[in-house]
């Protein structure tokens, strides 16, 4: 049977070790706010573990209390950590409140009517609230996406749930035989073995946590244009082909705008490439005002964009089109001073089913409905249609569909 003070020594070096692997991750991301937290909790771990080896060379009472009221709230720090890495707001009087409270708890079952039994289930229950509140992020999704580091997290935190409530079972019913404040028994050395270990996975499952957020990060990096934060072409190319293949399947159709910005060169040229960017970078916050929810704007190069309308008809592409468009000319009028407006040329094309699984094809088409846009003298939009209707349809004030065979 291991002896007490080496069960704690074992939590004292483990926790040094994880403490000194959060704080290099912290260090190394700054922004990673949730490091910052379980680099507390994993040295204060160590503290109170450290504390808690004094109870077999001085009174019991300050280690009992004062090492166990610090491993509390590291539990607090560790699962605050999680909160932290959804972005969720933490709690620190609810933190502070229960580590005090069970800390007291603690101190009268010690100082006032001695029953180790109810210590363990006070340790026990302090060390799972914070566990049981964190369980539904990480059995939560997060932006769609599934982390297995945080699955991982909740499988531990079961299993820590569990050896709690077995090690608290156990000292109220007095298996395994008598336990004192200096030495315990096989049974419950063997679940504080269990719970350091298991502590160093919930470590290991939120550093893969970590490592799949900042993977995450990177590749949403490579599909994101460096400038104006929308979509690139390489992320249009991926949701066109789903698209093109949703809808040979479905037989639903989506439609594809192409948007290119009138003059863009001449603005280069006559106020200098910033003030181009900052073009474009108005341009793409003016769009995105005017599409819904799942509409994907992209920028394909230059001055060029794209929009992508999932489950869309011909008509319902025109209608945003011609919102986009307006935004624009409203904002062109309110321009003084040094001020640029910004006109743009729309092309509109709708997938059917001779494009089939060919983004390209549907490109080509919306192309061709921009050149016949700027064809007619810029600022406007046309619609791409192989079926031309026997007349033509007015789209707004000042504008008409155009038909292309």
């Amino acid at each position: 049977m291991l002896s007490v003070p080496t069960l704690w020594t074992v939590i004292v070096i483990n926790f040094l070790a994880l403490g000194l692997v959060w704080a290099y991750v912290a260090h190394a991301y700054p922004k990673f706010e949730a490091a910052r937290y379980w680099t507390a909790a994993a040295v204060l771990a160590a503290a109170g573990a450290a504390i808690s080896m004094l109870r077999d060379v001085m009174d019991p009472r300050f280690p009992l209390i004062g090492g166990g009221g610090l491993m509390i709230f590291s539990s607090w720090l560790a699962c605050m950590g999680v909160a932290r890495f959804y972005h969720r707001p933490v709690s620190w009087p609810a933190a502070i409140a229960n580590s005090v409270l069970c800390s007291a708890g603690l101190a009268y079952f010690l100082a006032v009517s001695d029953n180790i039994a109810m210590r363990v289930v006070i340790y026990s229950l302090a060390q799972s609230t914070p566990i049981v509140l964190t369980l539904p992020l990480l059995l939560g999704q997060q932006n769609g996406r599934e982390n297995p580091g945080a699955r991982l997290a909740a499988i531990v935190g079961f299993m820590l749930l569990s050896i709690h409530a077995v090690r608290s079972g156990a000292a109220l019913l007095g298996y395994g035989g008598a336990i004192t404040a200096i030495n315990f028994n096989g049974l419950q050395s063997l679940m504080i073995l269990l719970l350091v270990f298991l502590a160093m996975g919930w470590n290991f499952a939120c550093l893969l946590m970590a490592i799949e957020r900042l993977r995450n990060e990177v590749a949403d990096l490579a599909l994101l244009d460096d400038l104006t934060g929308v979509a690139n072409r390489r992320h249009l190319l991926q949701r066109l082909t789903e698209e093109c293949a949703r809808s040979e399947r479905s037989g639903t159709p989506f439609s594809l705008l192409v948007i290119d910005l009138d003059g863009f060169k001449m603005i280069n040229d006559t106020h200098g490439h910033a003030a181009g960017d900052a073009c474009l970078q108005h341009f793409t916050l003016m769009a995105q005002t005017r599409l819904r929810p799942g509409d994907m704007l992209a920028r394909t190069g230059g001055d060029e964009f794209c929009v992508v309308l999932p489950s869309s008809s011909l008509r319902e592409a025109a209608a945003i089109a011609r919102r986009v468009l307006d935004v624009c000319r409203q904002d062109a009028e309110a321009c003084t001073g040094s001020d640029i407006p910004i006109a743009i040329s729309i092309g509109v094309a709708q997938w059917d089913r001779g494009i089939g699984a060919f983004p390209d094809r549907l490109m080509a088409n919306a192309d061709h409905a921009l050149y016949a846009a700027k064809k007619n003298g810029k600022n406007d939009f046309a619609v791409y249609d192989p079926v031309p209707p026997l007349s033509p349809e007015p789209i707004g004030s000042g504008e008409t569909a155009r038909t292309f065979a």
